[in-house]
């Protein structure tokens, strides 16, 4: 029905997000006309470089004669909040809006502003849906939709769809925040601080699957449904799926080093050594940067690197290839490149498989981070610096994008339920576990094992 009403108006169509940016960061698709008038805006080669506040807000308003560019609406909602709080964006919308219908007849009300205005909420809503639930934004959302379905009953009935789906999402975002918690106090529960080289206290990585395929494929799964990504940059209070990241990161990285570090011979050590390499190249086959790193990460720990009898065992050469590609001289220009060509497979992709990309996560805010804290948001005449928004954009719409891709490998319960749950060791018990599989060669080695083994005496003598 809302589409039926938008394709009556034939309201200026944009492209989907993977196009919107051009390969200098710049949107291609926003410029400006020559008949066009934009008080306030200020371009340089037909692109939008910067703008007050007041007139970049007034841009996203849709007129009788226009409609922002979809490149525009995301790339300012997700950079205003660096100014103003979405509520306030959402009040001074509204308000726009309001004064919008009122200056046109209102035959022409019906037919050409309210879809535009349903059209911006929607994508609103849609793109940065815990921005609604502050209560502030319902209030305006719902007086706004209210002003606009009075009096046509077409209206009313998209006003209601709209609302629906979002209180849809939101229930759903909900519904998975419950979920996660839910695991990660499970996780908490079965994860106890290991101060001494548990017996036994799990089984292997190899009895769950012996297939590094399956295992890459595994992690891809979790990977994928890691974090909402718009969440992650929707708000700087709600930080706990970054969090989540990054657990989940340090999480693997001390399961490949718990897994290496517990097997007593020393050729079940170079047995899961060589496993886990072979992980890794499948994850790097897929396009999974970030387990391949945790892995590359967790056989680099120095309880695991300092085992040369193990390693002496091990066929290095492939490992040696993959610490090449994530090499971090030269600003990670391997890693780089080979995103690169991820993301050109992605985006010519004819299967679901051919689309997963999933960055090195760390390097990805690391880069964000220096964007946002390298370039000022303001220029020295006080304008906004909107040339830094479209870059920041073109890096979060890029990431958005790949974590909308449906994992299209089959799900195996009992190895994720063992990646998300087994037990891990604690450093001080990889490096107990580490010295009784190879002796202490120094006198540092000396006497850090001799410290460990004393407070295992301590908590043995306390049990």
């Amino acid at each position: 029905m809302f589409l039926y009403i938008l394709q009556q108006d034939k309201m200026p169509q944009t492209p989907p997000f993977p196009t919107m940016y051009g390969s200098n960061g710049y949107n291609k698709n926003l410029y400006k006309a020559k008949e066009e008038d934009y008080e306030g805006l200020y371009y340089h080669d037909n692109n939008l470089v910067s703008g007050s506040l007041e007139a970049l807000i007034e841009h996203l308003v849709p007129t009788v004669s226009y409609y922002p560019d979809r490149t525009y609406i995301f790339t300012f909602l997700l950079s205003s909040r660096l100014f103003i709080h979405p509520y306030e964006l959402m009040s001074k919308v509204c308000h726009l809006c309001v004064d919008q219908q009122r200056l046109t007849d209102p035959q022409a009300r019906v037919r050409k502003i309210a879809p535009k205005i349903l059209q911006l909420l929607t994508e609103w809503t849609e793109t940065f849906p815990y921005d609604f639930r502050d209560e502030r934004m319902m209030k305006s959302l719902k007086e706004l939709t209210h002003r606009l379905s009075t009096g046509d009953e077409l209206y009313r009935k998209a006003v209601q769809q709209m609302t629906q789906t979002l209180i849809r999402k939101l229930t759903t975002l909900s519904q998975y925040e419950e979920a996660l918690a839910k695991i990660n106090s499970s996780v908490t529960d079965r994860l106890t601080v290991l101060k001494t080289k548990p017996q036994s206290i799990q089984r292997d990585i190899l009895t769950i699957c012996s297939d590094p395929f399956t295992l890459a494929q595994q992690l891809t799964h979790i990977e994928l449904v890691s974090g909402t990504s718009s969440r992650c940059f929707s708000d700087h209070k709600k930080a706990s799926n970054l969090e989540a990241y990054v657990e989940w990161f340090n999480r693997l990285s001390y399961l490949v080093a718990t897994e290496i570090c517990m097997p007593v011979k020393k050729k079940h050590r170079a047995r899961v050594i060589e496993f886990f390499i072979d992980v890794a190249r499948e994850c790097f086959n897929i396009g999974n940067f970030n387990s391949l790193m945790a892995i590359i990460t967790g056989m680099n720990m120095s309880p695991v690197s300092r085992l040369k009898k193990t390693w002496s065992k091990v066929k290095t050469a492939k490992f040696d290839i993959l610490e090449h590609q994530m090499d971090p001289s030269s600003n990670f220009y391997n890693y780089r490149t080979a995103l690169r060509g991820a993301t050109q497979r992605s985006v010519t992709a004819h299967s679901s498989r051919e689309k997963i990309v999933i960055p090195f996560f760390s390097l990805l805010i690391k880069d964000i981070y220096f964007l946002n804290e390298g370039c000022a948001s303001r220029l020295p005449n006080g304008r906004v610096n909107f040339e830094k928004f479209w870059e920041l954009a073109k890096q979060v719409m890029e990431f958005m994008t790949w974590k909308k891709v449906e994992c299209p490998f089959d799900r195996d319960r009992k190895i994720l339920q063992y990646l998300l749950t087994a037990p891990v060791f604690s450093e001080d018990a990889l490096y107990l576990a580490s010295y009784e599989s190879e002796g202490p060669e120094n006198n540092m080695e000396k006497d850090r094992w001799k410290s460990l083994r004393c407070v295992c005496d301590l908590i043995l003598q306390g049990c």
